[in-house]
């Protein structure tokens, strides 16, 4: 997953006040383009205790003692103080899990306890059965039984079983527990009273009513948020998650299949230990039981995003493509194969359904060009049938897909519904692997998921390249929120979904298979930035500036030639110093910038001179500067120095917003800029020349996506308000045959943009279904504000 934050702040969208009201024509006529089948999934990170304490039904905390050199999690109750508990490595059950939990008990102690609450509550209900299961041995003194009980804080008991027959030699132990009570908060609690030590390890309890009933399996409620979702496909398990913070913790998918006792613990770089009995087998299954395709991913031996360069040197690259090799074998390899046996001796001899793998997460840059051709030819070699996904572009081999990561504002992702109009169709098909709003967003309300849902009009519109997306982060256990917002919100016994995830289940569940042109006239947003100061930056580039001028009409707002210094000037970051004459930055690092002038300032004309010292791309010539979040900027020589072109930042996120021209800029040479800003027109020009002259159009106030479903018969349109008013909304369905008169309408809005979901109120922002009437070629809808609308209209 993403992880390089955005400062946050957002600017409201209001609507002009245009009389006209809002239409929306669809052309019923054509069949349309091919929506891909798979658009809709999820993807599932170890985040947030999104697995252990979450997803995967594992009641007891730290249950093999691995979590650190002391007992983390493990209550000791002992009035007379006569016992000790410590984490012992002397005879480790085996090499895999080398700790374990060591209890002394004096003579004369007493009944003494170990208690254990899970994660922040053990959840049991009244009437369900729970396996507990446990090893233990003992030394020559103890002598005693162990009785392990289910109780409340205060003491009262809802289930319990007695454990005889401890040998000195490690024994396995189970019994099944049947609750008399429902409480959200009860405890694990294993009572002795006979003097001696007595070892335990693997201490598991996990209710028998997991998901689909599987044994190591899925909490029912949380899973079933996912299938209500119907996702197509779950990316697993990462993210970072497969990284980790160091190569030494990065994910190895062989130490995560097989017995649970036997699979090695490993350090979670979102701050804890992860147990790995949701393992390679567990995703595979819980796929199969969601109805989605897996996908997988796979460490290319870096490290999450270079973390103090951890990069595996290429001669050691084939232990990690042969990790990669067995989880696909694993996945789809015949039962005479090593991993497809080891498969079928785990209870699942039929391949599973796996088509794709992704090369590492957010990797980039040479080191991953090299290890992204290791990883597609070892692939391709044992399994050709593979579509291999990369996480960033690459020319060392093909991308049968490439992954694209957006993290930003609500403006930014309302300003990138038409992203996708622009891509090249003979490029590779995009996989948005990871997006949210993260900004302005709360713990996630519902301007975040309008937004969201703005930006999916463009990714389903355009689904002929983009053919696959999922939010992210999917779960958060409200005790330990890593990250925010998410899609999904729990604790130990309740759960709820965020106005973000009703839009990712509306537009999940209610798919076309064809999209069908759609034209919409609407309202505009006022423009994001139609005014403000200018700025100067560099991108690991070195750079000097001199003869800045902004004029409006034949008047000089401003001028400035360093000849009395800087002043006037606003470091952002930077080493920026006045050399000669000049404005210069010697620094080499990213998004370096100094700012002036007013930004009040409309419509003006910014001229200046500019060269470049050294460093890998150009120049950053900002205008329309409202703050440090919101502005444009011309980005001369970026892109590694191979093109031009203009970006505008909303909220912290950035976009391309003007064509693209390929060019560079070279060293020691000064060049003349202009930019001219006239309302939404834009020109920029270098040494004179005409680069750019574009018009920045204002956002409209509402996005939509027209589909058919040619199964269903059904024409459904998804409209998303993005504004603050109601918009009238005319519907004109062009070439209209033999329409049902009814059809349904879905919305999903709130009084309040800032509206949220939570676990004391879960449905505070729920969609909401009515009966559509007269239905015809053409009739009328009221959108309300902040809201998206689907419409599901049958042909007879």
């Amino acid at each position: 997953m993403g992880r390089i934050g955005l400062v946050a702040g957002y600017l409201l969208l209001a609507t002009l006040a245009f009389a006209q009201n809002a239409s929306i024509r669809v052309d019923l006529t054509t069949q349309g383009t091919p929506i891909s089948p798979i658009l809709y999934g999820i993807f599932f990170e170890e985040i947030n205790h999104a697995g252990d304490g979450g997803l995967y039904a594992e009641l007891v905390r730290n249950r093999s003692f691995e979590d650190g050199p002391q007992p983390q999690a493990w209550t000791l109750i002992d009035s007379k103080g006569k016992s000790r508990i410590a984490v012992d490595t002397s005879q480790p059950l085996n090499p895999n899990n080398p700790r374990s939990l060591r209890w002394e008990i004096d003579e004369g102690a007493g009944r003494v306890s170990l208690v254990n609450e899970g994660y922040w509550g053990i959840a049991v209900q009244k009437g369900k059965r729970y396996r507990l299961s446990l090893y233990a041995r003992r030394d020559e003194r103890w002598r005693g039984a162990l009785t392990v009980s289910l109780q409340g804080a205060g003491g009262e008991v809802y289930a319990q079983h007695t454990i005889r027959g401890v040998g000195t030699g490690w024994k396995r132990f189970s019994a099944e527990l049947t609750s008399r009570a429902t409480d959200p908060k009860a405890r694990l609690v294993i009572s002795t009273d006979a003097p001696g030590t007595v070892w335990l390890d693997m201490v598991s309890l996990m209710p028998v009513d997991t998901f689909k009933r599987r044994p190591n399996g899925l909490r029912a409620d949380l899973a079933q948020m996912l299938a209500n979702l119907k996702p197509s496909f779950l990316r697993f398990p990462g993210g970072c998650f497969v990284e980790g913070d160091r190569l030494r913790n990065a994910l190895r998918w062989r130490n995560t299949v097989g017995d649970i006792a036997e699979r090695p613990s490993r350090w979670c770089l979102w701050g804890y230990n992860c147990t790995q009995g949701l393992g390679l087998h567990e995703y595979l299954q819980m796929c199969e039981d969601l109805g989605a395709e897996p996908l997988l991913v796979v460490n290319c031996g870096m490290a999450c995003q270079y973390r103090n360069g951890d990069v595996a040197p290429v001669e050691q690259l084939n232990e990690w493509i042969e990790d990669a090799l067995f989880a696909i074998e694993y996945a789809i390899g015949d039962t005479r194969t090593p991993a497809g046996a080891l498969r079928a001796r785990n209870g699942h001899p039929k391949p599973f359904n796996l088509r794709f793998v992704e090369v590492g997460n957010e990797n980039w840059g040479s080191n991953y060009e090299e290890r992204y051709a290791r990883f597609y030819d070892a692939i391709k070699a044992r399994f050709p049938q593979i579509q291999i996904i990369a996480n960033s572009p690459v020319r060392s081999r093909p991308m049968d897909i490439l992954d694209e990561h957006f993290y930003s504002s609500p403006e930014w992702f309302i300003s990138q519904a038409n992203r996708y109009d622009r891509y090249d169709r003979n490029g590779p098909k995009i996989f948005v692997g990871e997006y949210a709003v993260t900004q302005g967003a709360g713990q996630g309300n519902l301007r975040a998921a309008i937004a969201e849902a703005a930006f999916m009009t463009g990714m389903e519109r355009n689904a002929d390249v983009v053919v696959m997306a999922a939010y992210a982060p999917l779960f958060v256990n409200v005790n330990d929120r890593a990250w925010n917002p998410d899609l999904i919100g729990f604790d130990s016994s309740r759960v709820y979904g965020t106005p973000s995830y009703y839009v990712q289940k509306l537009f999940s569940v209610y798919r076309g298979t064809h999209v069908l042109p759609a034209e919409v006239n609407a309202p505009s947003a006022l423009p994001a930035i139609a005014q403000g100061a200018i700025g100067l930056g560099t991108w690991q580039t070195q750079a000097e500036y001199r003869d800045v001028k902004v004029t409006h009409n034949g008047q000089t707002l401003f001028v400035h030639d360093f000849a009395q210094g800087s002043a006037g000037w606003r470091v952002v970051r930077g080493n920026w110093q006045v050399v000669e004459g000049s404005y210069r930055q010697s620094d080499i690092a990213p998004d370096l910038r100094a700012v002036a002038g007013a930004p009040g300032w409309r419509d003006y004309t910014l001229t200046l001179k500019a060269r470049k010292l050294g460093g890998a791309e150009g120049f950053l010539i900002m205008f329309r500067v409202r703050d440090d979040n919101n502005w444009y900027w011309w980005n001369l020589g970026g892109w590694g120095n191979t093109k031009h072109a203009v970006e505008r930042c909303l909220g912290g996120g950035k976009s391309i917003v003007s064509n693209e021209v390929s060019g560079s800029i070279e060293t020691g040479r000064w060049y003349d800029i202009r930019i001219e800003v006239q309302g939404s027109r834009i020109r920029c020009y270098l040494d004179g020349n005409l680069v750019h002259d574009f018009e920045d159009k204002p956002v409209p106030v509402l996005h939509a996506v027209a589909s058919r479903n040619e199964k269903t018969r059904e024409i459904i349109l998804k409209v998303v308000n993005v504004s603050d008013e109601t918009q009238q909304t005319t519907i004109e369905l062009q070439g209209a045959r033999r329409l049902s008169p009814t059809g349904r309408m879905v919305v999903l809005t709130s009084a309040s943009p800032e509206d949220e979901n939570s676990l004391e109120n879960p449905t505070r922002v729920a969609p909401v279904e009515s009966r559509l009437e007269d239905v015809s070629s053409r009739f009328w809808v009221t959108l309300p504000a902040h809201s998206l609308t689907v419409l599901v209209l049958k042909e007879r």
